[in-house]
C-alpha cells in the first residue's frame, strides 16, 4: 500500500495520476484523494495542473498606463537619465517642467514605455517656443532595428504643425498637417493614437490626421527627449508630462492640461 500511495504521489510517477482518478470516480473519497495526490505529485501548487494563472516574478506584466513626470533631471518615470548639456527645472502653469535650449539639451531614457504595445496612445504636455524648423524633440526607439516612433515639430515663423512619425518593419507614416498651425510659446497637449489598424495624431484632443498603416509592438528600447536618439534636431521649449496607455483612447479619456492655481 506505501508503495501505491509513493507512486501516485511522486512527480516522477510513471502512471499518470489521470488513471487513478478515473478507477476511483465511484466515490467521492476516492476523487478527493486522487485530486489531493495530483496536487501534491505537482508540488502543491494547482495552477501546475492548468487551474488557475501561473506568474513569475521574472516576468511582470507591463503596466497598462506608465506616466513621465518632468519635474527632475536625474530620472524620469522611475527610469535613471542621462543628462546632454544644461537643461533646468522650470515652473509653469501646468506644473514643474524640463525646459531645452534647442541647442545641446537633453535627456536620454534606457526604457522604452510602449514596448510589447499591440495598441497605444502616447500622450504629452509641451511648450514649443519656436527655434530651427525641425526638431524631433520625443523618441521612443527600439534596440537593434530602426523601428521608432517621434513626436516632432516643424516651426514657420512665429507658428508650428505636428508630426507624429511612426516606423514599423518597412511600413511608415508621418502624420503631418501642414494647415493646422499654432502659435509657439503656449501649452499643449499633443496625441499620438493606434488602435490597430489607424494611426492619427492630435493637438488639444482635435485630430489632425489620421492614416491607416500596419504598426507591430516594438521590442524595448529606449528613449530621447529634447533631442532624436541619434543627436539631431534639438528642441526649444519645454516638457511637462507624457502618459503612455496600452490601448487606444479617445480624445475624451485623454489627460489634457491641468493649470496649476
Amino acid at each position: 500500500m506505501s508503495c501505491q500511495l509513493s507512486e501516485r504521489h511522486s512527480v516522477h510517477a510513471t502512471r499518470p495520476p489521470v488513471l487513478s482518478l478515473r478507477r476511483r470516480l465511484h466515490t467521492g473519497i476516492g476523487v478527493a484523494a486522487a485530486v489531493v495526490g495530483m496536487l501534491v505529485g505537482a508540488g502543491g501548487r494547482p495552477w501546475a495542473l492548468g487551474l488557475g494563472p501561473s506568474f513569475s516574478a521574472d516576468s511582470q506584466p507591463a503596466p497598462m498606463t506608465e506616466t513621465w513626470t518632468f519635474d527632475r533631471l536625474d530620472q524620469i518615470g522611475g527610469h535613471p537619465t542621462t543628462v546632454l548639456g544644461s537643461p533646468r527645472v522650470i515652473d509653469s502653469p501646468p506644473g514643474k517642467a524640463v525646459e531645452f535650449d534647442g541647442v545641446d539639451d537633453a535627456l536620454l531614457v534606457g526604457a522604452h514605455p510602449l514596448a510589447g504595445a499591440a495598441t497605444f496612445t502616447w500622450e504629452a504636455i509641451f511648450r514649443p517656443d519656436g527655434g530651427a524648423r525641425a526638431q524631433r524633440w520625443f523618441h521612443l526607439q527600439e534596440d537593434g532595428s530602426d523601428n521608432r516612433m517621434l513626436f516632432e515639430i516643424r516651426v514657420a515663423g512665429d507658428r508650428w504643425f505636428l508630426d507624429a512619425f511612426a516606423y514599423s518593419n518597412g511600413n511608415e507614416k508621418a502624420l503631418i498637417n501642414k494647415e493646422a498651425l499654432h502659435a509657439v510659446g503656449e501649452w499643449y497637449h499633443v496625441a499620438a493614437v493606434y488602435d490597430g489598424t489607424t494611426y492619427s495624431n492630435y493637438v488639444n484632443g482635435v485630430q489632425q490626421l489620421a492614416f491607416p498603416i500596419v504598426l507591430v509592438p516594438q521590442g524595448k528600447g529606449r528613449a530621447s527627449v529634447g533631442v532624436r536618439v541619434t543627436l539631431v534636431d534639438y528642441f526649444k521649449g519645454a516638457v511637462h508630462s507624457a502618459r503612455f496607455t496600452r490601448r487606444a483612447l479617445t480624445p475624451a479619456e485623454f489627460t489634457g492640461i491641468r493649470r496649476q492655481r
